[in-house]
């Protein structure tokens, strides 16, 4: 009876371990199609940022970056910002302060306030443009948008970044990331 119960014993052992290890490489394959690597962040048009000119309040504030591209700072005029990232223009700001004569040594903090809005569309309750916020994701998205509609396919997404011309196919997961001014798209399941 012993040597019965330590056989069963070893065979439901090795049964969890099949199971999980076959459980744990199907999740793994599953996240790999689903990742998606949303780029460091670049300015563009409707960001509104904070520029901090430390030690000079007059040059400090929060700016729209206009349709244009460009930032109008006090003193310096127009300064391009679209498609820069945070510390480059930090950096385009500090070498206009400095070509300018306006300050010797400027030190220049940027940060983002509000970023460029998301899209999202077909089947969703409430399809349209929503405020984007850090670390958004899909699922999040959605549930902004009051949910899916009874049509929706709940098993893969497509999502058109704001500088490319196609849309890519992900599957959906509660992990998939949205960027600022991508457009979601839910497509409608067939049976």
């Amino acid at each position: 009876m012993r040597r019965l119960l330590t056989l069963a014993a070893l065979v439901v052992a090795s049964l969890v371990m099949v199971v999980g290890a076959g459980a744990t490489r199907a999740w793994a394959a599953g996240e790999a199609d689903a990742t998606r690597v949303v780029p460091e962040y670049r300015l563009g048009a409707n960001d509104k940022i904070r520029v901090i000119t430390f030690g000079e309040d007059s040059l400090t504030g929060e700016f729209f970056i206009g349709g244009g591209g460009n930032v109008a700072l006090p003193l310096i005029g127009d300064v391009p910002a679209a498609g820069l990232t945070i510390p480059e223009f930090s950096r385009k700001v500090e070498q206009a302060l400095k070509d300018g004569d306006i300050l010797k040594d400027p030190h220049v903090s940027v940060e983002v306030l509000t970023y460029r809005p998301f899209y999202i569309l077909g089947e969703v309750q409430r399809p349209g443009e929503y405020p984007y916020t850090n670390g958004l994701t899909v699922m999040n998205a959605v549930a902004t948008a009051n949910g899916f509609t009874y049509r929706a396919n709940t098993k893969r997404v497509f999502i058109k970044r704001q500088d490319s011309q196609e849309e890519q196919e992900f599957p959906l997961s509660s992990t998939l990331p949205v960027a600022p001014g991508d457009t979601i798209r839910i497509s409608e399941r067939f049976f």
